[in-house]
């Protein structure tokens, strides 16, 4: 193809790509490196076209008309559908200023090829071959390997050079196909992007239950170690035995002696009263009154001593019952532990299960 009679209006480098025929949804490219995108003006057939020279072919050679659109469709990526190539072009620049040159560019030249032809059918001619478009050339930019198929979206484009309802509607189903393409692989990058964000959430959650468990664990095992302690001090008191004939003596002790003693009071009183009853030879009113007074006296000991006797068993009970009662407290802190151990081993398996599941 020669260009010879076509004069250049623009160039730039660029990335370019062609829509896959196949899949009419991924962009195939035309080289590893950028290469040289140009509009020309052909005086001869009053038209424009882009052009781009890739070795001994054409990678683009597209006229452009009033009808069709270039869609920026990132900040480095454009493109834009021609009917009569059959095939949609992509160009990755390597920033976005380049990108924006080309586009308004690209507005002026379609500006200008919808003047041309509504001057070739009013049978006019152009006195400027480019309609006052300055010529100039932008120097080649830094070769960006990120410009790709890979980073930038698919068909947003929504008009082209449409001679035809056939043809327009198999370039709107081509769009369509690429933009329900584009809108499943968004839905399914957020899906997996909220799932990660609900495990994330939901370990974050078991780590911090983890540490109340642990917590409470500590607690409840300190609280087990002072009930046994106390336990072993009950037990320690209880068992505790004075040598034999020490004046301190145990409770269980204690109680013997008291109710032997109780029962040689009880033996003198019944003793002293058989006297008193009893026929007696003249007894003197001083030895009656004496004998008197010390029953009296023995009754009243006795009564003391039964009431120590009371206050004896009292305080054994109460000392039983304390005993009782730790060592069922010492149980439940035990079947506690017992429960808490198991819930936080349960907790922890749970725990290995999510973050083996975890992406």
């Amino acid at each position: 193809m020669s260009t010879a009679r076509e004069q250049p209006i623009f160039s730039t480098r660029a990335h370019v790509f062609q829509i896959d025929p196949a899949t009419k949804r991924n962009w195939i490219p035309a080289g590893k490196h950028a290469l040289t995108v140009s509009y020309f003006y052909d005086a001869t057939r009053n038209v424009y076209r882009i052009i781009s020279i890739g070795g001994a072919k054409a990678i683009i050679n597209s006229t452009v008309t009033p009808n069709m659109t270039f869609t920026k469709t990132s900040q480095k990526f454009g493109q834009w559908a021609d009917s009569r190539a059959n095939t949609v072009y992509g160009l990755g620049f390597a920033s976005e200023q380049h990108l924006t040159q080309f586009a308004e560019k690209f507005q002026e030249v379609k500006e200008a090829a919808r003047l041309a032809r509504e001057k070739s059918q009013d049978g006019g001619e152009l006195t400027s071959p480019a309609l006052g478009l300055p010529a100039h050339q932008v120097p080649p930019s830094p070769l960006v390997s990120a410009n790709g198929p890979g980073d930038e979206k698919l068909f947003r484009s929504q008009s082209a050079d449409v001679p035809g309802p056939a043809e327009r509607e198999r370039l709107k189903k081509m769009l369509s196909e690429g933009s329900v393409g584009e809108v499943q692989w968004e839905a399914e990058f957020f899906a997996l992007q909220d799932s990660n964000n609900k495990l994330a959430g939901a370990l974050r959650e078991a780590n911090a239950a983890a540490a109340q468990w642990r917590q409470q664990l500590e607690a409840q095992r300190a609280e087990a170690e002072r009930l046994r302690q106390r336990v072993a001090e009950l037990e320690a008191q209880a068992a505790a035995e004075p040598p034999s004939g020490s004046e301190k003596e145990g409770p269980g002790q204690s109680l013997e002696q008291l109710e032997a003693l109780v029962q040689t009071k009880d033996q003198e009183i019944q003793t002293l009263k058989s006297q008193t009853s009893g026929p007696r030879e003249a007894p003197d009113a001083t030895e009656r009154e004496e004998t008197q007074q010390k029953v009296q006296d023995l009754e009243t000991r006795n009564a003391e001593l039964e009431h120590q006797l009371r206050a004896m068993e009292r305080s054994l009970e109460e000392a039983r019952a304390e005993r009782e009662r730790a060592r069922a407290e010492v149980g439940r802190a035990a079947q506690l532990l017992d429960v808490r151990l198991f819930e936080l081993s349960e907790l922890r398996e749970g725990l290995a299960r999510l973050a083996e599941g975890a992406p």
